[in-house]
């Protein structure tokens, strides 16, 4: 598959997306090799100014007004995020779904068209190789979408254990990808579309709506720990979307938001990062993620490994400081000065005003209300355990999930 060149210029808004998944065609990923990716929304990003960083092969926005005031606009107001990074990929024909349930972590049989899993693709000696979500558009067309960053490596090996009448495609350079989140996003969206467009439920999607006159696809997903909803349109929409959407959402509180707030928003939600809190070496159940793991499915990619590690011998855990400063990801993590595990993401953050950070610990203390103290830079920093995630948010205004 060629990789496009996506435009920068303002779109109309009402142009024509491309068909998306269609056709029965054998598409394969390829990188980049050398080369940094931009958006389709590069140049609407460095007209406001904001400072960039490179991530997935890709130069993001890492920051607008600062990290802290676009985290508090979406834990109040809301953010615009472009995630256009993300992946796509396309399972398609009439063994999809079964496919699915032997490949990944999760139980598909009972997903409706428009319905959104949250799943686990693992290894087969049960280590977490990426999370995503997978979107029923219906029983013989699915949409996967793994982290940026593991695209090619999930595309792969789903591609290496289908069977049957089945193919994987990969449409990521047919996408854009906006996320908009926070509390008004719902009253947002409403004036640039009609009720149709706007999924009612928590992890749930449109499949053909339309927002200000572009087709798009709109779910009720995010990764900031609000609702919130992502739209995925053509590139060549992009740019027009997240021009109107941050006019009519200014009125609002509505600011664009970079990868820095996405963190902090995600560590306060206790959302796992691959690379951080989830890797190849690292099972669901130490991860805390059995909810996504269905062991009485027959089969999926490393069910048997997994059937040995149901009782982990450590455990992802949250940390809140209260001593003076912030343990960032791998500081040693001592109780008793006896080391008992590590930090895997760690920050300052803003809504709760405190630092806090997630870490694996070993399960014999790993229970609430410990105390640990977490090295960094050569000190100590008392910590207590506390439950995870670090922040729920509280019932919104059509919040039927």
């Amino acid at each position: 598959m060629e990789t496009k060149t996506p435009q920068h210029g303002q779109q109309d808004p009402g142009s024509k997306a491309p068909q998306k998944g269609h056709g029965m065609e054998h598409k394969t990923p390829q990188e980049d090799h050398g080369m940094e990716r931009k958006t389709p929304l590069f140049g609407r990003h460095k007209a406001l100014g904001c400072a960039f960083t490179s991530f997935a092969g890709y130069m993001l926005p890492v920051q607008y007004t600062g990290i802290a005031e676009e985290h508090m606009a979406v834990r109040k107001n809301a953010g615009l995020f472009d995630v256009s990074h993300m992946g796509e990929l396309f399972l398609c024909g009439g063994d999809a779904l079964r496919n699915l349930n032997i490949i990944l972590t999760n139980d598909f049989t009972s997903m409706a068209d428009g319905a959104v899993r949250y799943s686990l693709i693992c290894n087969e000696h049960g280590g977490i190789e990426d999370d995503l979500t997978v979107f029923r558009i219906s029983k013989d067309r699915f949409l996967i979408v793994p982290n940026a960053a593991n695209r090619i490596k999930v595309f792969e090996l789903i591609a290496s254990h289908i069977q049957g009448d089945v193919i994987i495609k990969d449409e990521s350079d047919d996408y854009a990808l906006l996320a908009l989140q926070g509390p008004k996003s719902h009253g947002i969206l409403s004036k640039l579309t009609d009720a149709a467009s706007i999924p009612a439920k928590n992890y749930s999607f449109i499949n053909e709506a339309s927002l200000a006159g572009a087709p798009c696809i709109i779910s009720r997903t995010g990764y900031t720990g609000e609702v919130g909803y992502e739209v995925f349109c053509s590139p060549e929409d992009a740019p027009g979307l997240w021009d109107v959407l941050l006019q009519e959402g200014g009125k609002d509180g509505l600011v664009p938001c970079g990868l820095g707030a996405r963190d902090t928003l995600r560590i306060e939600a206790a959302m796992p990062l691959y690379g951080c809190e989830i890797d190849g070496e690292t099972t669901p159940f130490e991860a805390g993620l059995a909810f996504a793991v269905k062991m009485s499915k027959p089969e999926f990619i490393g069910k048997a490994a997994l059937e040995g590690k149901r009782a982990p011998g450590r455990v992802r855990v949250g940390l809140k400081a209260v001593g003076k400063g912030i343990a960032r990801g791998g500081c040693p993590v001592f109780r008793d000065k006896k080391l008992v595990g590590a930090t895997t993401s760690g920050t300052y953050l803003p809504y709760l005003a405190g630092a806090y950070a997630m870490a694996y610990v070993s399960i014999s203390d790993a229970a609430c209300g410990a105390a640990v103290d977490v090295e960094t830079r050569g000190r100590m920093i008392l910590h207590e355990i506390v439950p995870l995630p670090f922040y729920s948010r509280s019932p919104v205004e059509n919040d039927s999930a």
